[in-house]
């Protein structure tokens, strides 16, 4: 495997893969996937997503690191981040469902959402996860009525930094005009911790931020650092308390063009470690217990999906090509205008490249996947295409539009293939149907 160093460098592909003397990931022959699972397929790199939850633990020894399950989750996932020893952030009943499936420990667990229902709650509850994530004054009270006699529950607040950070308004999530947390300027972080600190139901533990996803850069985690220490010591001068904890979430960027450069662990350290620790030698604070929320930088490099060729069409304006899966499986470039590359994989050409458009099999002129693709001249119907960094919400975004099953994730590494996720049929999709 490519040190560390190289393949956070690397660009969009994943740590194994390759593409001589054949294109491969995990020591498997691509065309081997397609000829056995058949495609549309997700496939993931594992030795790629351990990797990548060693460089946060080497970048923040000392913090807890919590994999954003979000992103991507399945049982599998879900035993590498365990074995890995991270933390989990759900922030649905499913998705504590899959930790609880394979033994994931409760006390790893930190549950968030910004309207969970009273039935989650419960279940994180009685589950006994680390900490719950309050997101809003009525869930203080559902909280209450929840928690058994003589128990308590650990929670986190989350507050709105008013930090704008990510790649597009719709993954902006620190700043005032977003429905996530408990504002600063209206006063209701402030009303919150005075309820929760009455309450003997609950222990505060901290507070907690994210700013968004798709961050491309270290500096927007240094000032949210500030502005959360800033209300620790709040916290501290109102009430006397000083908090031990402090969460800032996720949301570091990755690498989706073969030029882009993603947020390192070791960048995001550097800048966010300093940050602490000047904060809060100035505000006369002791360094809170850190925690992060990686999600798409770890399980986003590691994807990629492979579609067959369906059709090239040549217009007066642009060359199509169409492939057999499209934005039920990769909802982002419809949702956010992200961008992607794509490689044909399976046979050499020596014809040049040009630009196309690849687009997906929908009833849908928005249904594009990657705009101005240097792809061979020569690229013809059943040759098989490759798109890296599918690996974060893509799965977990999957829809069954036009009743298209969501594709299989197969795991690769060591020189073997396994299905983790078996395809969605189309007896998957009917059995939902119950008829007249």
């Amino acid at each position: 495997m490519r040190a560390l160093l190289e393949w956070d460098l690397a660009g969009p592909w994943s740590a194994t893969t390759r593409f001589q003397p054949v294109a491969a990931a995990g020591g498997v022959p691509l065309m081997h996937i397609v000829q056995r699972y058949g495609t549309p397929a997700y496939v993931v790199d594992e030795a790629d997503v351990r990797e990548r939850c060693r460089a946060f633990r080497a970048a923040l020894p000392e913090a807890t690191i919590l994999y954003a399950a979000k992103a991507f989750l399945c049982r599998a996932m879900a035993t590498w981040i365990r074995e890995e020893g991270l933390g989990l952030d759900v922030c649905s009943g499913g998705e504590l469902a899959i930790a609880r499936s394979v033994g994931f420990p409760a006390g790893r667990i930190v549950f968030h959402g910004n309207a969970k229902t009273p039935h989650e709650l419960l279940e994180a509850v009685e589950y006994g996860v680390g900490r719950i994530v309050v997101d809003n004054l009525a869930e203080i009270v559902r909280l209450v009525a929840l928690v058994p006699p003589g128990s308590r529950q650990k929670i986190l607040l989350r507050v709105v930094p008013d930090i704008e950070a990510g790649a597009c308004a719709a993954v902006r999530t620190g700043g005032e005009g977003q429905k996530f947390g408990l504002s600063i300027a209206t006063g209701d972080l402030a009303a919150a911790v005075d309820r929760v600190l009455r309450r003997p139901e609950l222990e505060l533990a901290g507070l907690h931020c994210h700013l968004g996803s798709q961050i491309g850069a270290a500096e927007p985690y240094g000032r949210a650092a500030r502005v959360m220490v800033e209300q620790l010591a709040r916290v501290r001068d109102t009430h006397g308390v000083v908090l031990p904890e402090l969460d800032l979430g996720g949301g570091q960027g990755i690498a989706y063009l073969p030029a882009e450069h993603g947020l390192t662990p070791a960048e995001y350290a550097a800048t966010v470690l300093k940050e602490l620790e000047e904060s809060c030698a100035e505000l006369g604070l002791p360094v809170p217990r850190l925690s992060v929320e990686p999600g798409r930088s770890i399980s986003g490099p590691a994807g990629l999906t492979l579609y067959r060729v369906i059709a090239v069409k040549r217009t007066l304006m642009r060359t199509y090509v169409a492939v057999d899966g499209g934005m039920s499986d990769n909802p982002r470039p419809s949702l956010y205008g992200a961008g992607y590359t794509a490689r044909l994989i399976g046979r050499a050409t020596t014809a040049p490249d040009r630009e196309v458009t690849l687009v997906g099999h929908h009833c849908e002129a928005g249904d594009v996947l990657a705009e101005n693709v240097p792809l061979p001249a020569d690229l013809r119907a059943g040759d098989v295409v490759a798109i890296p960094a599918t690996g974060a919400y893509h799965h977990s975004m999957a829809s069954t539009y036009n009743l298209t099953g969501r594709p299989p994730v197969i795991a690769v590494a060591d020189g073997a293939a396994r299905v983790v996720v078996r395809r969605e049929e189309i007896d998957d999709l009917l059995r939902r149907d119950v008829g007249l």
